[in-house]
């Protein structure tokens, strides 16, 4: 098995600012090996197949066999069979297992030995006691939209984070950031990384790279 079976927090070099730095919806080399060179340390690779980013697991294989030693691989699912995640995982590597869609706390509980982010879609608020009942290693909010699992380019209200500043459990933010918003993100909230995948493309799944360097820089600044 990868690495994704190591449960736990990961060890996770940072952009310079302490705030992590995740590009994903990832569907080419090109894309990935500009966004590592230029600083991401979190690579994604969407493995929902109703996602306009959605790549097939041997095209991330042959895309991660080529990445630097020490990026971290990131497989986002969305309510899918255990069985599934856990092929893919093995058969591109990754580091991490996201979990993007409805699963509740018990779903959690087939993935032990498995480095997990949790994905919590926010409408008006999310409490401590809710981040409790799962046994995440990570947590991503992102922004709550029906019918919708993340991609949606959407902002919610970040203050709503505010009381989870000091919670144990590292967390990513996620939904409507791009290059002009994301620095206000980490000044206000300090996330332990930011995740971005609609705010620096120029067409589903395919990414700007001009708008990848300056979301970097800002993050980093």
């Amino acid at each position: 098995m990868t690495k994704a079976k190591q449960s736990g927090v990961l060890p996770v070099p940072h952009s310079g600012t302490g705030c992590r730095i995740k590009i994903c919806g990832i569907t080419n080399y090109p894309d990935a090996a500009f966004s590592v060179s230029n600083g991401a340390f979190f690579i994604g690779f969407i493995f929902y197949k109703r996602s306009l980013r959605y790549i097939t697991p041997l095209k991330a294989r042959a895309i991660i066999k080529r990445l630097p030693k020490g990026i971290l691989k990131a497989g986002v699912f969305v309510n899918e069979k255990e069985e599934r995640v856990k092929k893919i995982a093995d058969i591109c590597g990754l580091d991490l297992l996201q979990f993007h869609g409805d699963e509740p706390p018990g779903y959690l509980a087939a993935f032990k030995g498995y480095s997990v982010i949790k994905a919590l879609r926010i409408k008006d608020k999310v409490s401590a006691e809710t981040l409790k009942s799962y046994n995440a290693d990570y947590f991503l909010f992102d922004t709550y939209q029906k019918g919708a699992f993340g991609g949606t380019g959407q902002a919610f209200d970040w203050d709503i984070l505010k009381p989870l500043k000091k919670t144990k459990t590292p967390f990513f933010v996620s939904g409507g950031l791009t290059p002009d918003n994301a620095s206000e993100l980490v000044r206000r909230i300090g996330p332990f990384a930011v995740d971005v995948s609609s705010g620096v493309e120029k067409a589903p799944g395919k990414k700007d790279h001009q708008l990848i360097k300056k979301f970097i820089k800002n993050v980093k600044s």
